[in-house]
């Protein structure tokens, strides 16, 4: 018999055969057909027309402006470097674009390694050629790797390469990576400098129909002038690839001194900010990294963005430049608050906090940067978060300290909007009871056990006596009861700390579970019907205006759906016999002594001393039972808001004259109660 693993005792330690039996896949070469010969060499830029992706992200409508960001920025590194002070972009019928300037030329000597072939050549035939790698001929620069100018001539249909240097002009020809013409000499360019080249992407590569996008090549172009005011960048373009409507030019020139400060400007022209003044600055040659230039705003009434740039190249990815700037401000801001004696308030703020709404764009240059991938997305130079962060640090100490009202706007905008953080954090964790988990909600809250927010009810009641009788008398099905305790905080004349801290409220917020003010989600409230049930008396009147005031000032949504409304429970039970009727107020029991009672029997009168001390059954009766109650709805009069917002303060803000000046205004129409 064999054992477990097959082998019988007298093959035991033995070697056992075994045969294998391999199946090569359908269409794929067999052991001696897979030789030497299978092994494929990609020479010269073959590799980027095989693999496109590889070097520019792939082949859509992005990759297809790459080509030009990678011309344009080596004309912005001649321009960083001192050695160009214009750029000519054009951009032709026949959708050639080409890039001018007039800086030093590329090299056109013979190449000390590939003596027959020009240095030019070399650069735009070879990958990981060109003046990048040897920081002596660029100090700062956005090309590192070689292979720019290189990819686009891969890509290309065709390309063509002027170069002006030594008062001679010269000129060769390429088509996808390979030469067309050996490298001509023109002729005399006395007053000319610098390096031509105009290139038409390959259909084969990015399709037929691919064209390059005036508006967006109008707006990389600008943006390159932002980034460095001491260029003067020219536009040009076909004015039959504009259209009648087009809002880009046939003709621009672009130069902006103020750098980053101008570009913000025109980004966030006609926003609403939280502190007026711009915190703009640069600093120059910090060490031996390089300099950082930033420009940033606050504002009120829209969402924030953080543009970052490394020597002119855009990295929308953001990176370690981008890091820095939100360490530097919100360590700067939390230093301010510490001298002013705001620490406390500023303890909980985070970079999200501070960076909320934040139009923020920096610009550094620093040598032989790190990035993500050929496409520049995002920066990976370790020293640059700690070049930035000492750079704006004390630059934004020094703008709070100057321009105290500035500061102490941003301060407070950024402490609610940490508020708000919390808030929202809390409410999250507020959402349907589900089978597998029970729900942090508010230890009072008798809960529904409804698992839809149609038809659903939470009744909030005065105090726990008032909550014991509601939880009684409740559908438990449909209907869950929050007891308060006591009159809740006024929030239309208290302070946000003090509504921060107002355990109550925030245990309403948890338990309807749809956040407050511009958070407020409508789709997350827990409960169909808010409904406020509090005693018919002075006292209830009073919690009954300031619950009102509460959801009017925090969830005004809840009230404009129609979500609010008010129990009207009675005052009176007037009982003769058998027969029990209830009573609002005074005036609806003097109408029911009148007119309610037929019979002789005495007619018994009781007041309900509040909703803890009515019994179950009446309270179902009168107030809870959907098919006998009463309930008010309450809304704001249609076309009547700034009337509304306007009383509303009036009667519960912060300025007690205002009251007292309503209650003289209508002292002649109060009804005297008391004789005297």
């Amino acid at each position: 018999m064999n054992d477990l693993f097959g082998a019988s005792p007298s093959q035991r330690g033995k070697p056992v055969p075994v045969k294998a039996k391999a199946t090569a896949r359908a269409g794929t070469p067999g052991e001696a057909d897979y030789t030497a010969a299978s092994i494929e060499v990609l020479e010269g830029l073959e590799p980027v027309r095989r693999r496109p992706g590889m070097f520019i992200g792939g082949t859509d409508a992005n990759a297809l402006h790459h080509l030009f960001a990678e011309v344009i920025d080596n004309a912005m590194d001649e321009a960083v470097a001192g050695h160009a002070t214009f750029i000519e972009v054009s951009l032709e019928e026949t959708g050639f674009l080409s890039v001018l300037d007039n800086g030093r030329g590329m090299p056109v000597d013979p190449h000390p390694k590939f003596p027959k072939k020009s240095a030019l050549e070399v650069i735009m035939t070879m990958l990981h050629a060109g003046g990048k790698f040897d920081s002596g001929a660029y100090e700062t620069s956005g090309g590192l790797h070689g292979v720019g100018v290189s990819v686009v001539n891969a890509l290309s249909e065709e390309l063509e390469v002027e170069v002006a240097r030594g008062q001679t002009l010269y000129r060769q020809s390429f088509a996808r990576g390979r030469p067309t013409s050996a490298l001509a000499t023109v002729g005399k360019a006395p007053n000319r400098r610098g390096t031509k080249v105009r290139f038409l992407p390959d259909p084969k590569i990015f399709g037929e129909k691919a064209r390059f996008d005036p508006a967006r090549v109008f707006k990389m172009a600008r943006s390159k002038a932002y980034l460095f005011g001491g260029v003067e960048i020219r536009w040009r373009c076909a004015p039959s690839l504009l259209g009648e409507a087009a809002k880009v030019p046939a003709e621009a020139v672009f130069h902006f001194p103020g750098g980053l400060k101008d570009y913000l400007a025109a980004d966030i022209e006609g926003e609403a900010l939280v502190a007026d003044q711009v915190f703009t600055g640069r600093v120059e040659k910090t060490g031996k990294h390089g300099s950082v230039e930033w420009a940033i705003a606050w504002l009120a009434g829209a969402d924030g963005f953080v543009h970052s740039y490394c020597n002119t190249i855009p990295t929308p990815d953001g990176g370690t430049h981008e890091a820095g700037l939100r360490t530097a401000l919100l360590r700067a801001l939390k230093d301010h608050a510490e001298r002013i004696g705001q620490a406390k308030r500023a303890n909980a703020l985070t970079t999200d906090d501070v960076m909320a709404g934040c139009a923020a764009l920096i610009s550094i240059f620093i040598r032989e940067p790190e990035f993500q991938g050929q496409n520049k997305g995002r920066l990976q130079t370790a020293e640059a978060a700690r070049l930035v962060d000492g750079a704006l640090r004390d630059a934004f100490d020094h703008w709070l300290a100057a321009a105290p009202s500035q500061a102490a706007r941003l301060l407070d905008w950024s402490i609610e909007r940490a508020e708000e953080r919390v808030r929202r954090r809390m409410e999250k964790d507020v959402a349907r009871k589900s089978a597998v988990r029970k729900l942090r909600l508010p230890g009072k809250l008798a809960d529904c056990t409804n698992s839809s927010a149609q038809g659903s009810e939470l009744f909030i009641v005065e105090g726990d006596s008032a909550g014991g009788s509601a939880k009684q008398a409740r559908d438990r099905a449909s209907q869950a009861v929050l007891p308060l305790r006591g009159k809740i905080l006024n929030v239309a004349s208290a302070t946000r700390d003090k509504l921060a801290q107002n355990q109550q409220l925030g245990d309403l917020m948890q338990a309807l579970g749809a956040g407050s003010g511009a958070q407020y989600r409508s789709q997350d409230l827990r409960y169909d019907k808010i409904i406020i049930m509090t005693d018919a008396d002075v006292d209830g009147a009073h919690i009954a205006s300031l619950l009102i005031t509460f959801f009017y000032r925090q969830t005004p949504q809840l009230i404009q759906e129609g979500h609010l409304y008010l129990a009207v429970p009675p005052l009176y039970r007037l009982t003769q016999g058998a027969k029990s009727v209830y009573a609002r107020d005074d005036a609806h029991k003097d109408q029911l002594l009148r007119s309610g009672f037929t019979g002789r029997g005495q007619i018994e009168v009781s007041r309900f001393k509040g909703l803890g001390e009515m019994p179950t059954r009446d309270l179902r009766e009168t107030t809870m039972d959907p098919a006998k109650r009463t309930l008010l709805r309450v809304a704001v009069v249609e076309g009547d808001s700034a009337s509304t917002a306007e009383t509303v303060e009036r009667l519960m803000g912060s300025k007690p004259e205002a009251r007292f000046a309503f209650i003289q205004e209508r002292a002649p129409k109060a009804v005297e109660l008391l004789d005297v």
